[in-house]
C-alpha cells in the first residue's frame, strides 16, 4: 500500500517505483511509436470505382493506424467484374468497392468475394441547369421518366451520361430507363427487353446522349472543365453524390447549379458494398478487412461519409441536409428499381451496345512510324486484331454496331489512305485484314492524321446522328503544330473530343493539350495496346 508503513520507507520505494514506471513507459511509448510511423502491417490493394475517390482519405486512416500500406486501384465497375471472372487475368486486389452488388452477383461466378457489406448509397438521378429544369416546368412539379423523353424528342434537351457497358452510373440509368418503360413497376424480365415499345422508349431517351464515357467520377470532372471554358452542357446522369459535389464546385466559382431531378416512376441505386476477396493471402487479410469494415460503420465515420451526400444505410444516422435552391435531398423517399436477374442484365448491356444507344463515329488514328518497328507494330496488329473481331469486343461489352462509322487512318510524316468501315460481320473481317497489313516507316505527324480524320468525319457530323470521336495512338514526339488542327477544329464547331493513346516514348504532353483543349482524355497503351484501345470505346 503506498503511504502508510513506519520511517517513510515506502515512500521513497514507490516515488523509485513511479519513476521506473514513467521510464519504461517512456521507452515502451518511443518503441510503439516507431512501429507505428513503419508501414510494418499488410499490404492491401484496393479495386474500388472511381466513386469511392471523395472516400479514400478515410480508408487512409484506418489503414495508417493499423501500419497497413494501402493502394487504391480505381477502375469502373464492370471492370472490376471482368477481373473476378476472369482465370487468364484474374483481379489482382483483397479488397472490392464497386458501386453496387449487381456487378459481384453477374461475374463473381466462383463466389470468391466474402463479408460483401454496403458502405452507403446513392440513387442514379439527372441533375439539369437550374434555368433549363425551370424553363421545362420542373422546378415546380415532380418528373416522370416520360417528361425526359418528351424533352429529348422536342430537342430541348441534351445531357451527358456514362456508357451502360462500362460504368455503373450508365447501366444503372439504362436500367431504370428500361424498368419504367415497362410501366408495371416490376423487375425487368428477358421478355420485356423483346418488346418493341420498351425498346422504342429506350432509345428515344438515349438519343439525348451528348457524351459519354466509361467513368462517372471523370464525367463530372468533364462538366466542370468545360464549365470553366464557357461550354455549357444541358444535364447530366450521375450519382446524387457526385451532383452535390459538382453543385459545390460550381457554386463556389459563381456558376450556375444543376437542379437535381429525381424521376418518380423509379430510379437505379448504388449499394456502394465493400468486400474481402479471397485470393489466399490468410486470415490476417480478411480480419483487416472486417475491421476496416467496423471502422467504416462506426458513428464519426458514418458523419462524415454522409457529409459527402452519400445516404447511410437506414437507421445509421443522419444524411446530408437538403440543398433546397439545388432540390437536392439525401434524405427525400425515392421509388428504387428492383435490379434484374444477371442474366437479363447482360442481355439488357448487350442490348444497349448493339441497338439502342446513340451510334459512334470513330476516327482512329494509328501511329505506323519506324519507331514501331518490332514490339510496336505487332502489337498494334493485336489491337486491330480485338477491335474487329466481334467475339472479343462482345465478350467485354465494347463491340460495334451495325449503325457505327469507323474511319481506320495509319499515319507517319503523312497521313495515308482511310479505311472506312460499320460494324457488321463483313466490314469487321476487312478492316483487321487491312490493320494486320499494317507496316513501320517514316517519321511522326499526328496533327496532320487529326486535320484528316476530321475531315473524313464531315459529313456524318453534320446529321447529329452520331457520338463523335478521334482516337490518336501515338509512340513518338510529333512533329507539326497543334494550332494546324485545332484551328481546323474550332472552325468545324462540332466539338470533336480527341482521346490519346501512349505508347513507347510518346510526349504525353502533345497529347494532353489536344485532350484539354477539345474535352478528352488520355490513356497509357504502354502496358498493352489492346487493354487501352477496350478502355477508349467507353467513351464512344
Amino acid at each position: 500500500m503506498i503511504g502508510g508503513g513506519a520511517a517513510g520507507t515506502p515512500m521513497v520505494l514507490s516515488r523509485f517505483a513511479v519513476r521506473l514506471a514513467l521510464a519504461l513507459a517512456g521507452a515502451l511509448g518511443l518503441s510503439l511509436g516507431i512501429a507505428a510511423c513503419s508501414p510494418s502491417g499488410p499490404e492491401i490493394a484496393i479495386a474500388a470505382g472511381s466513386e469511392n475517390k471523395v472516400l479514400e482519405p478515410l480508408v487512409q486512416e484506418f489503414c495508417k493506424s493499423r501500419g497497413a500500406k494501402c493502394g487504391f486501384n480505381y477502375q469502373g465497375s464492370l471492370d472490376i467484374g471482368f477481373g473476378l471472372k476472369s482465370a487468364t487475368a484474374p483481379l489482382q486486389a483483397d479488397v472490392v468497392w464497386p458501386a453496387a452488388s449487381i456487378w459481384i452477383d453477374l461475374f463473381d461466378e466462383n463466389r470468391k468475394v466474402k463479408h460483401l457489406a454496403s458502405v452507403s448509397q446513392s440513387p442514379v438521378i439527372l441533375g439539369v441547369r437550374k434555368s433549363k429544369a425551370e424553363a421545362l416546368g420542373w422546378t415546380r412539379d415532380e418528373v416522370t421518366t416520360a417528361d425526359i423523353v418528351a424533352a429529348v424528342e422536342k430537342g430541348d434537351l441534351k445531357f451527358l451520361m456514362s456508357s451502360a457497358t462500362q460504368s455503373n452510373s450508365g447501366a444503372g440509368a439504362y436500367l431504370a430507363m428500361l424498368t419504367t418503360a415497362v410501366g408495371k413497376g416490376d423487375v425487368l424480365t428477358s421478355g420485356d427487353l423483346s418488346s418493341p415499345d420498351v425498346r422504342q422508349k429506350a432509345r428515344a431517351l438515349l438519343a439525348g446522349v451528348e457524351r459519354s464515357s466509361g467513368s462517372s467520377g471523370w464525367l463530372g470532372d468533364l462538366f466542370l472543365d468545360q464549365d470553366k471554358r464557357g461550354v455549357r452542357y444541358d444535364a447530366m446522369w450521375n450519382y446524387e453524390a457526385v451532383l452535390k459535389e459538382t453543385n459545390d464546385a460550381l457554386v463556389a466559382r459563381r456558376s450556375e447549379p444543376l437542379w437535381l431531378v429525381y424521376p418518380k416512376d423509379g430510379v437505379a441505386v448504388s449499394d456502394g458494398p465493400i468486400g474481402y476477396l479471397d485470393r489466399g493471402r490468410g486470415k490476417d487479410v480478411e480480419s483487416f478487412v472486417l475491421d476496416l469494415q467496423k471502422f467504416l460503420a462506426s458513428a464519426e465515420i458514418r458523419k462524415r461519409i454522409a457529409a459527402t451526400g452519400r445516404r447511410l444505410p437506414l437507421g445509421a444516422g443522419d444524411n446530408a441536409p437538403p440543398v433546397a435552391d439545388w432540390n437536392f435531398d439525401p434524405s427525400r423517399p425515392i421509388t428504387a428499381v428492383r435490379p434484374p436477374e444477371p442474366k437479363v442484365i447482360w442481355d439488357a448491356l448487350n442490348l444497349y451496345q448493339e441497338a439502342l444507344r446513340l451510334p459512334s463515329l470513330s476516327a482512329l488514328c494509328l501511329d505506323v512510324s519506324g519507331s514501331m518497328e518490332g514490339e510496336g507494330i505487332r502489337q498494334l496488329h493485336e489491337a486491330a486484331s480485338f477491335l474487329f473481331t466481334p467475339q472479343t469486343t462482345r465478350a467485354l461489352l465494347v463491340q460495334w454496331s451495325a449503325e457505327d462509322r469507323i474511319i481506320a487512318i495509319p499515319f507517319s510524316s503523312v497521313p495515308g489512305k482511310a479505311e472506312q468501315g460499320t460494324g457488321v460481320p463483313a466490314d469487321q473481317d476487312r478492316l483487321k485484314a487491312w490493320g494486320l497489313q499494317l507496316r513501320a516507316g517514316g517519321g511522326t505527324d499526328m496533327y496532320s492524321c487529326a486535320r484528316s480524320a476530321l475531315q473524313a468525319m464531315a459529313a456524318d457530323l453534320g446529321t447529329g446522328r452520331f457520338l463523335p470521336a478521334i482516337v490518336i495512338m501515338t509512340d513518338g514526339q510529333s512533329q507539326g503544330s497543334p494550332e494546324s488542327f485545332l484551328r481546323d477544329w474550332r472552325q468545324d464547331g462540332h466539338r470533336v473530343p480527341v482521346f490519346g493513346i501512349t505508347f513507347g516514348d510518346a510526349d504525353r504532353s502533345q497529347l494532353e493539350r489536344l485532350a484539354s483543349e477539345t474535352g478528352g482524355r488520355i490513356f497509357d497503351g504502354r502496358s498493352g495496346l489492346v487493354e487501352a484501345f477496350r478502355a477508349v470505346r467507353g467513351y464512344n
